[in-house]
């Protein structure tokens, strides 16, 4: 259901349309830990150190998509905010447009530099084989993920976070069953898990489209919606391009900079491949009730900044600070004293070596949950504000930081140090995006305030 978040209380709205959000964002993870789950039950430690081992350049593919296709949505709720409904529809079209001529650039890239790029992350010999035949499936999948990521990233910007949430309980059950089916039963392996993915991602675009064809009314796309004039969409286009390209640059460099800390990793052996996969993992559901209150920061803001709400922007974007940062204290004493009790879910009994460093990780990495929890308000909200490029730069310091923190600490405490590396680079990640935040919206109350003088004399 279409929901306009530029009426009504701020934090009630955020929470309602956040509570889908997080529900839908612990199936989506479903795709990737019923994967480790099964492949490290069921196939051994080897196998799940070669899904391990490339799991931060699927992580990097996979931010890409993320980037563009939510960048995109964010011109597509600022249209919605404005009620500029045929500007809604030509914004999914020049979304559809774009992603699909980004995804199949990327995807021949990826599929031609794959051995090269498994060579730089440092894969061992003894599981190349398996990482490489994983990742190769999931990028020849690539238009699916873009093709669901897509249609979710436009449904939220008009306010709906349950109908994302239905597509991924479905599909991530069926992705469940078929991991289950093609490895235990067909015996395909590693492989396997990366086709029952693909399999279950296609099926949540197909039923994103289904429920748009009958609840939707204003995204039923018109044959003009489609013709693109070279002449009089080219700054339309760009409008989308100078939101998405940035976007996609940032969750880029977020998703090198693990890249890089994998490949430090990859260098310590199976064990820690294994322990780090699993603490990943672990990490990514902890950190999801923040992850998914950003995400309906950044829709609140963007249709209030299409209505020119600032000062309701700025209330929400405190309040919604003041609840991450609880939320960060919980799952920080969650991780603090259960962590090595979840890490055993996904390796088993008999493996205290792995469950120990992971839980070590888990450890460190918790104790900044704070800093992490304030990048996800403020780069939300910078994106919502159609500002780009703050975030950015936020992340390329991000990178800088967790590279040199890898490798540097790496070679004096050996992997104790890469776990440092992101805690390091959030301290600095969240001060640029906070300084950028209060900057950018002071600037615009300014303007919008001298607009009304301006109208009053």
């Amino acid at each position: 259901m279409i929901n306009d978040l530029t009426k009504g209380a701020p934090v009630k709205l955020m929470l309602l349309f956040s509570v889908p959000l997080l529900i839908g964002n612990i199936f989506q993870q479903f795709y990737n830990i019923a994967d480790i789950i099964i492949v490290g039950r069921t196939l051994g430690m080897q196998a799940l150190a070669s899904v391990g081992a490339v799991s931060p350049l699927f992580f990097l593919i996979m931010f890409i998509v993320v980037g563009f296709t939510g960048g995109f949505a964010v011109i597509t709720g600022q249209r919605f905010g404005a009620k500029d409904y045929d500007g809604v529809r030509r914004s999914v079209t020049m979304s559809a447009i774009l992603s699909f001529a980004i995804t199949a650039v990327f995807t021949v890239f990826c599929a031609v530099f794959m051995n090269q790029l498994l060579f730089l992350m440092n894969v061992p010999q003894e599981i190349y084989k398996d990482a490489f035949w994983y990742i190769e499936i999931v990028v020849i999948g690539l238009f699916v993920a873009n093709f669901y990521n897509l249609l979710a990233s436009i449904i939220r910007a008009l306010g709906d976070s349950l109908t994302p949430l239905y597509c991924l309980i479905i599909a991530s059950i069926l992705n469940i069953l078929l991991a289950l089916l093609f490895i235990l039963e067909f015996h395909w392996g590693v492989p396997g898990s990366a086709v029952a993915l693909v399999l279950s991602q296609a099926v949540s675009g197909l039923l994103c489209v289904w429920y748009v064809k009958k609840h939707f009314p204003i995204l039923h796309l018109k044959k003009s919606d489609w013709i693109f004039d070279w002449k009089e969409d080219y700054k339309f286009a760009m409008e989308h391009l100078k939101v998405g390209v940035p976007m996609a640059v940032q969750f880029a460099i977020l998703g090198m900079s693990i890249l890089i800390i994998q490949s430090v990793c990859n260098t310590f052996g199976a064990d820690v491949i294994a322990s780090f996969t699993a603490a990943l993992r672990i990490e990514q559901i902890a950190t999801l009730p923040m992850i998914s209150f950003g995400v309906a920061l950044a829709s609140y803001v963007a249709q209030n900044f299409g209505a020119g709400h600032f000062s309701r922007i700025r209330y929400g974007v405190k309040r919604a600070s003041l609840i991450n940062v609880g939320l960060s204290i919980v799952m920080a004493v969650i991780m603090h004293f259960w962590g090595g009790h979840f890490v055993r879910i996904f390796v088993g009994s008999g493996n205290e070596n792995v469950v120990k460093i992971a839980h070590d990780y888990l450890f460190i990495s918790s104790l900044f949950y704070f800093f992490l929890a304030q990048i996800f308000i403020y780069r939300n909200a910078l994106q919502g504000l159609g500002r780009a490029a703050i975030p950015m730069l936020a992340s390329v310091g991000e990178l800088v930081m967790r590279s040199f923190a890898a490798v540097f600490l790496a070679v004096r405490i050996s992997y104790y140090g890469v776990f440092f590396a992101g805690p390091i680079a959030w301290v600095a990640a969240s001060t640029v995006l906070a300084v950028g935040y209060y900057t950018t919206i002071k600037r615009f109350i300014f303007k919008t305030q001298m607009k009304l003088r301006q109208k009053r004399s």
